[in-house]
């Protein structure tokens, strides 16, 4: 196996979006009761004078209800599996983020072919991997080229030529509403989005405005007034197509979870949010034959579904403690959740725990200044010395902060803060699923892949490995069984144990985790087998697990395979060795 392969692969992934991950059509907001669209029926006609049903994608096995307490939704009218395709659907609009728009075709999402990427040879801004994706792309790029050019033109520099992701979306979402049709129904499903209009935080007031105000000049216009054409008449209906898109908009990502961009999906952004959801929204690459289809986004389920069971997603990072779900909750959807992991708060939650300080094998919640008296769940052993631990908890919070913050223009220094934080947490007995500490150790394995040296030494590989399989530890603990996060982190233990060792250690030393030599070949193969089954859950059972399913299924047979040749070495040698004579005493 190429390590130079996956030490890229794994490098690609520092990239971050400017949204978070996951649709709002929330359904805790001051005005979730007003229902847009009849509360039955998956194809219900939205009105506005026009006949034509809205979310015509959604299939007959789902239905759209609304509800006092969770506002629009979408429930299950039969039973459904794990790993079953939900629904699937090209997004209404979507658009790389700037970094990516020289690596990713700008149609269809995909990494540039062997050939490369084909430039717009006007703007130059965008690239297509092929003629066909170019041509698909000009009805909604013809405008869009006018605008980067205008906007080139009156840059102050050219750190700011291309306009950030927003703006280029409402762009095309304005473009797009106007030449389908203001009554159309792709415009009323835009329409229907949530809008949190009347409760704005004030924090949120000066960024809508801004973006307002980038968005007429990126259209080519002078003045709010000149909006009618799309469909934009009070300074109410600015305020609503911004904190629509704010709401609503979700971070496209690779089949292998890398943002990529933002796109707008009115039928995605009608799944409500939970932090133990029953569905997740990949980009799994499935199969050539819905090549012309990509990017296709696909709503997958988690587990059993029953019948009339709502169907969740997450929005935000689910291995955050609840105070700090519900905090970054309440800043971008403006609600408060009260789904059943929140509403089981406070009790003994694997995010928030230490282990016993009697080692009974019991844990105990965090410590607090309010209620520093912790103890043991299964011994009822009091904490000691619950100051230490509290300070350890806040310097692990500040050095996660400040590691993130710096891990792209100086990543020795992110390596080194995780480096030195991260055994002062174990040391407290923090879980492996804790925050920070599993923060920290998912940031620590993506800061040591990023640093590898050109020689691959074993030791820096053996570094890896425990940081990885330390992520894995925590991440099992709180996301269920074919979680894509989970089922990923698998993976990449699993491509990590099968690089060829630079330096096998002794059989004598293979107690140490982790192993060496065949034993890490076995543990390769058991992980890779388990990442395979866990990824056709999380990124669609008919899929084989989409892009990365497929990687890894090969994987796994090839290293089955030199499992095999191993035995029969070993059974070759057992063979020609000449047994001992026997003797009489």
């Amino acid at each position: 196996m190429s390590f130079a392969g996956l030490r890229a692969e794994r490098q690609s992934k520092q990239s971050k979006s400017f949204v978070n991950a996951g649709p709002k059509d929330t359904a805790a907001s001051a005005d979730q009761s007003k229902a847009l669209i009849p509360t039955t029926g998956a194809n219900a006609s939205g009105g506005r004078g026009s006949s034509e049903p809205l979310y015509r994608v959604l299939p007959a096995s789902v239905d759209i209800r609304s509800t006092t307490e969770n506002g629009r939704g979408i429930w299950a009218i039969r039973p459904m599996h794990a790993g079953e395709i939900i629904f699937q659907t090209k997004p209404h609009i979507h658009v790389l983020s700037t970094k990516n728009l020289e690596h990713f075709c700008s149609s269809c999402v995909s990494p540039a072919p062997a050939t490369g990427l084909k430039r717009c040879t006007r703007c130059r801004v965008l690239w297509y991997c092929s003629a066909s994706c170019q041509n698909s792309d000009w009805a909604l790029h013809k405008q869009e080229c006018s605008a980067m050019q205008r906007w080139a033109a009156g840059a102050p520099s050219p750190d700011v030529a291309i306009p950030a992701e927003p703006i280029r979306c409402l762009g095309r979402v304005l473009w797009w509403k106007q030449k389908q049709g203001l009554q159309s129904a792709w415009a009323r499903e835009l329409d229907g989005m949530q809008s949190h209009r009347t409760n704005l935080p004030p924090s949120a007031t000066e960024s809508h405005t801004h973006l307002a105000h980038a968005v007429i000049r990126y259209l080519g216009l002078n003045a709010p007034g000149e909006l009618g054409a799309f469909g934009i008449t009070t300074a109410a209906d600015i305020v609503d197509v911004i904190s629509r898109f704010a709401t609503n908009s979700i971070t496209m990502t690779s089949p292998s979870l890398t943002p990529l961009g933002v796109f707008v999906s009115p039928p995605v952004a009608l799944i409500n949010h939970s932090c133990e959801p029953n569905a997740v929204v990949v980009f799994p690459r499935s199969s050539s034959n819905l090549a012309a289809q990509e990017p296709l986004t696909q709503v997958v389920a988690l587990r059993e579904i029953a019948v009339d069971e709502q169907i969740f997603t997450a929005y935000i990072d689910t291995t955050l403690p609840f105070s700090q779900r519900q905090q970054a909750l309440a800043a971008t959807y403006s609600f408060t959740c009260n789904c059943t992991l929140c509403s089981k708060y406070p009790r003994i939650d694997p995010r928030e725990s230490i282990w016993c300080p009697k080692s009974c094998g019991g844990t105990c919640t965090f410590p607090s200044e309010e209620d520093p008296l912790t103890r043991c769940v299964k011994c009822g052993s009091a904490v000691p010395s619950t100051d230490s631990i509290l300070d350890a908890i806040r310097i692990g919070q500040e050095a996660l902060e400040k590691a993130t913050t710096v891990q792209f223009n100086d990543l020795e220094k992110a390596l080194q803060l995780t480096t030195n934080i991260i055994p002062i947490l174990t040391s407290h007995k923090l879980l492996p699923s804790s925050h920070p500490l599993l923060a920290l150790t998912r940031l620590h394995q993506s800061l040591l892949l990023a640093s590898f040296p050109p020689n691959l030494t074993q030791e820096a590989l053996d570094n890896v490995i425990r940081a990885t399989s330390a992520s894995v530890t925590g991440i099992s603990e709180l996301l269920c069984r074919g979680h894509p996060i989970r089922a990923l982190a698998l993976a990449e233990l699993g491509k990590l144990l099968a690089v060829d060792e630079p330096s096998p250690r002794d059989s004598k030393t293979n107690t140490v985790f982790p192993p060496s030599g065949p034993a890490r070949l076995r543990l390769a193969y058991e992980t890779l087998v388990q990442a395979h089954n866990e990824l056709k859950i999380g990124f669609g059972e008919e899929n084989e697990g989409g892009e990365v399913g497929h990687e890894i299924r090969e994987m796994a047979v090839r290293v089955e395979k030199e499992l095999a040749v191993w035995k029969q070495g070993v059974k070759n040698v057992i063979e020609d060795t000449p047994k001992p004579k026997s003797g009489k005493r």
